[in-house]
């Protein structure tokens, strides 16, 4: 057993929404559930009954919830969780129309703004009638290219109470990196920033959207939100409009929500792209809204009073993740720029200011907090503050030790982990529960997560692959353009009949029920948390002359994945450090800046299969010191020595 680090006060637990579901359980289906192993097991057990049970305790709204609650509940996928039901995800997150806060926004240290709940409420109302008044329709695709900042959540809720289906990306996305998600989507109206703060510096994205708007056949509008100047010069953007012109014409008014079916499409995310064009996976309107909403309320403790953040762009599902907690009545912190600019304090400035209860974070900057030795507990009060969130890679035993060290010590820290691929959870947190350094604390409600073993069997106390073995409502509704389901049920079923593969190594500790994650068992990169696709490197390194092929992996080294490409040169071409920049360039602005390779190294050869396709786990197998199990696979395994014990790879 771990270290403990924490525990919840009595009181802490008796006041928290986890004990007060469990009262509301207790007395809706005559039972005498008293701790969190047992509630787990009726999630699991009982679906329905935990479902019905979780909507009714949070106040969930719907024209008509159905009489049905779960359909096919044995088939994975295939179970259908309220085929009746007619709702709106926009209506559920409205929460409140009162002159109390619902979003708190900073851009760095340009833009300070407050947005009540009612001017939330009128600028969803004009936004949509806007839309609609565009000939938006149910089911069309609006899409973002912006900033983590109170418009882009106007427009999402604008969007899905209309019925559309919502897609985002940052503004640091390159355009070959927006056109590889929204090209496939085909969206009818963009939502575009004309700029963003970064390190103190203004950055233009006009050029950006002069290329994506010329490169979208089915845009109708590109709709201009101004946030570093004021009257941006939009001539030379396709179908551009000014936001300000664009719901000019509409008064606030009550909003008129279009029902949707339960898995009607509500957002559309992208995989890494590893091996070629990221995945467009589709999740529904109500299995986002159970899921998320039951992360919110029971694991994270958030409610009206209080007062959530989380250090995320608008292309992570952090952000999807975040927006939910309206629908808790929470007030929303949003930060957009550099959380290390003008210093390593500035979000503790905002969560002191904003009197901050939940700061959710990535566990790569924990660790970077870490290491350049801040700590906020001798600098900052922090006495709002009940809890700390973590994910994007594994939090390490020693940034558990610097939160309490250094931060706080009486704070709920929560190492949590899921992905794109559920928009939530499979392990989290627990605020009726000890905090054990190094572990996630349960699995999430719900959820019935197991380790597998190599025979496909539950396992504790060893490393195996992270399961799930039982139908949850957020799992993806489709791929899009993906005919009878093929790489939906290749990407989860393919290693286990009826049973989601996660692809997590992980491991079940037998005494504390928490989760410890190794690391992905598959080839997508993972630097910092950030999941990428080797494709998308591919795409951009392979245009440069000098290149012939390229091949990338993920080495661990310090606690964390760096990227590192290998590259074979055409004819007589060397790898000069004025080329290593060019590539680390051409990625950085084709890609994002988290592609971009720590380290660039030539190879004579890259191994293939023999139907030809680049082999990343073997070289990354080979790079680790592992065997590489299946060389007969291979058409010419002789390449793999050329990865061998590489001294550029030490340092």
């Amino acid at each position: 057993m771990s270290d403990c680090l924490w525990t919840p006060s009595a009181e802490r637990i008796e006041k928290s929404n986890m004990k007060a579901f469990m009262a509301h359980v207790n007395e809706r289906w005559s039972l005498d559930i008293q701790d969190y192993e047992h509630l787990h097991d009726f999630s699991v057990n009982e679906r329905e009954k935990f479902w019905v049970s979780l909507k009714d305790f949070t106040g969930l709204k719907a024209q008509d919830w159905g009489s049905r609650v779960l359909v096919n509940g044995d088939k994975m996928p295939g179970a259908e969780f309220f085929p009746d039901a007619k709702i709106n995800f926009a209506e559920n997150l409205l929460k409140k129309n009162d002159e109390t806060e619902a979003l708190v926004f900073w851009g760095e240290d340009q833009v300070k703004r407050t947005l009540s709940w009612k001017s939330l409420h009128d600028e969803v109302s004009v936004f949509a009638q806007a839309l609609r008044q565009s000939g938006v329709k149910k089911g069309d695709r609006v899409c973002a290219f912006m900033p983590n900042m109170p418009e882009t959540i106007i427009a999402m809720l604008a969007a899905s109470s209309l019925g559309a289906t919502w897609s985002s990306t940052s503004p640091d996305f390159g355009v070959n990196g927006v056109l590889d998600r929204f090209g496939q989507i085909e969206p009818t109206v963009l939502i575009g920033v004309e700029g963003y703060y970064y390190n103190g510096k203004a950055h233009d994205c006009l050029k950006k959207l002069e290329a994506i708007t010329e490169a979208l056949p089915t845009l109708k509008h590109c709709v201009i939100v101004p946030y570093t100047r004021d009257n941006p010069d939009i001539s030379k953007v396709k179908q551009a409009v000014l936001l300000d012109d664009f719901v000019a014409d509409f008064e606030p008014q009550d909003i008129e929500f279009e029902y949707v079916s339960f898995n009607h499409p509500l957002y559309i995310m992208f995989s890494s792209g590893t091996t070629g064009k990221p995945k467009c996976i589709v999740h529904g309107t109500g299995g986002t809204l159970l899921k998320q909403v039951s992360e919110h309320v029971l694991h994270c403790d958030n409610g009206p009073g209080s007062r959530a953040f989380y250090f995320t762009t608008c292309g992570w599902m952090m952000w999807n993740w975040l927006v939910a907690g309206l629908a808790a009545g929470s007030t929303l912190l949003l930060y957009d720029g550099s959380p290390f600019y003008p210093s390593g304090n500035i979000l503790f400035d905002f969560a002191d200011a904003e009197k901050m209860t939940m700061f959710g974070t990535s566990a790569k900057y924990i660790d970077a907090l870490n290491k350049a030795e801040i700590k906020p507990k001798q600098t900052h009060d922090l006495s709002s503050l009940l809890s700390m969130t973590s994910t994007g890679s594994p939090l390490v035993a020693e940034s558990f030790d610097y939160v309490y060290r250094d931060i706080k010590d009486d704070l709920h820290l929560a190492s949590i982990s899921g992905g794109t691929d559920i928009l939530g959870c499979f392990v989290l947190g627990n605020p009726i529960a000890p905090v054990y350094r190094g572990e996630i604390q349960c699995r999430a409600l719900g959820m019935a997560v197991e380790t597998f073993d190599e025979a496909a069997q539950p396992i504790r106390g060893e490393k195996g692959e992270l399961v799930c073995v039982k139908g949850f409502p957020s799992m993806p509704v489709m791929f899009w353009n993906d005919p009878g389901h093929a790489r939906y049920k290749a990407a989860y079923f393919e290693k286990y009949d009826n049973i989601w593969c996660h692809g997590d190594f992980v491991s079940i500790d037998p005494d504390t029920g928490g989760m410890v994650i190794y690391g992905r068992s598959d080839a997508t990169l993972n630097p910092g948390g950030v999941r990428i696709g080797t494709a998308e490197i591919y795409r951009q390194v392979e245009a440069l002359p000098e290149i012939q092929e390229s091949i990338v992996i993920g080495q661990d080294w310090e606690d964390d994945v760096r990227v590192v490409l290998f590259v074979v040169m055409k004819g007589s071409a060397t790898l000069s450090e004025a080329l290593i920049q060019t590539i680390k360039k051409k990625i950085r602005t084709g890609c994002t800046p988290r592609h971009v390779p720590a380290k660039v190294i030539a190879v004579a050869d890259i191994p293939r299969t023999k139907s030809g396709k680049i082999t990343e786990l073997a070289v990354r197998d080979v790079v680790h010191g592992r065997e590489v199990k299946n060389k007969t696979a291979l058409a010419n395994p002789e390449a793999l020595e050329f990865y061998k014990d590489l001294p550029q790879l030490s340092g």
